[in-house]
């Protein structure tokens, strides 16, 4: 069986907007800046609430101006797209001023990790609709190699109608003790977890959610330091019938290891994985097994397509893929996974939480 690979790889316009960084902390050296130099994305400006960061950065990747604040960065004609490569805390103001000045955004995730915020949130995602301002979510994982083409490949009905996902977490976790990350409650599912379920989403597109649990524990062995479970479970199930699974059982201790997936459908089945070296897809379908060629990386691959997506939206005056609006719906199930947990693990019902297609998004260019 001959089966076509969808273009899998991010996508930009002839013409790239002027970006301006908003932070200068670990994600932005490691990962945004790497993949817009990769990708020729012109990064004009740069900000930070530590200002001798957000020198280094510059001088490190040739950006040419450090701006004082963010009023200031907000004020430079040259930036066109605003980039938040911070902390949840404090990033809705951030997505609000940037709209007040007319500028798009491209918001790190978790988009908010505070139920309290979802409505001023709304209020900021109406603001720059009706402004035209688009507001997209940095969630690269969805332009990992393996996990975008999986994507392409749902859309296109080449397994037929989802019945299941399955995900496992088998590989290491990332320092978790002694990090910010020990002042997020319930942190598996509330960020670190996100971008599996984010993808998730995709795949579960066309329904809505019916019900969410989740639950987390300490694992054997977890240092008495580090203050939140390393293991955690998680179950989604929705309108179609389908269901999706998640499943983290602690730090694994490997040298081969990676993020399996499934997805199981009426006509065929996609196998694949990410990360570690891992990445591979493979459709089963009418007897046959067909492993595709994958290009690129997660990191930092990823994190091109977020930015070429609002770009490419920008360009065409549609909304992005990863519009904050489409994203809302991850965040309602993150949230629902943290209060399913809150109860010991009891199921959580969502009132009118739809997974809707993407907002304007192509279903074969990034």
């Amino acid at each position: 069986m001959t089966v076509e690979t969808p273009d899998h790889r991010p996508s930009f316009p002839e013409r790239r907007s002027g970006v301006g960084i908003v932070g200068a902390g670990a994600i932005a050296r490691s990962a945004h800046l790497p993949a817009y130099r990769e990708w020729d994305v012109p990064v004009v400006a740069v900000t930070s609430r530590n200002q001798a960061d957000a020198t280094a950065l510059a001088a490190d990747f040739g950006i040419e101006t450090v701006h004082a604040s963010l009023d200031d960065l907000l004020a430079d004609p040259r930036v066109e797209i605003v980039d938040l490569a911070t902390g949840p805390h404090g990033r809705v103001e951030l997505i609000a001023a940037a709209v007040a000045a007319g500028r798009h955004v491209l918001a790190q995730k978790p988009l908010i990790s505070d139920p309290a915020e979802l409505p001023r949130l709304i209020e900021v995602l109406d603001e720059a609709h009706a402004r035209g301002v688009r507001v997209a979510v940095n969630q690269n994982a969805r332009w990992a190699p393996a996990w975008r083409l999986a994507t392409l490949l749902v859309r296109e009905g080449r397994i037929g109608d989802v019945v299941g996902v399955t995900h496992l977490h088998d590989k290491p976790l990332p320092p978790l003790a002694g990090t910010p990350f020990d002042d997020v409650p319930h942190m598996l599912l509330n960020d670190y977890l996100v971008h599996w379920i984010d993808i998730t989403r995709c795949w579960l597109e066309g329904s809505s959610v019916v019900a969410v649990a989740a639950s987390d524990h300490r694992v054997p062995a977890q240092p008495a330091d580090a203050r939140n479970p390393w293991g955690a479970d998680l179950r989604i199930d929705v309108s179609s019938g389908a269901s999706a699974a998640i499943r983290i059982v602690g730090s694994v201790t490997t040298h081969a290891g990676g993020c399996p997936f499934w997805i199981h459908g009426t006509e065929g089945t996609l196998r694949g994985s990410v990360l570690l070296g891992s990445d591979h897809l493979v459709l089963d379908r009418d007897g046959d097994s067909i492993r595709f060629p994958l290009e690129g990386q997660w990191f930092t691959d990823g994190f091109a397509g977020a930015m070429g997506e609002l770009q490419c939206a920008v360009a065409e005056q549609r909304e992005p893929e990863n519009a904050a609006a489409q994203v809302l719906a991850t965040v309602r199930m993150t949230m629902a996974a943290v209060e399913s947990a809150e109860q010991g693990g009891a199921p959580v019902h969502p009132i009118d939480l739809e997974l809707t297609a993407a907002l304007g998004g192509r279903s074969g260019a990034a």
